[in-house]
């Protein structure tokens, strides 16, 4: 269960970095910001499950 949660974290991390620069392509900053730090929190937790 642990290994699927760690990839599970990494799994949204992509997908969000990935909406991260769609919205940045798009000059919608505001949902760009928020998806940013949704990414920047999957990969912490990704990393500290690891750990």
């Amino acid at each position: 269960m642990d290994v699927l949660l760690t990839y599970a974290c990494f799994i949204v991390a992509g997908i969000t970095a990935g909406g991260t620069w769609s919205m940045w392509k798009s000059r919608n900053l505001l949902f760009a910001g928020v998806l940013l730090a949704i990414t920047v929190l999957a990969v912490f937790a990704g990393v500290l499950r690891l750990i």
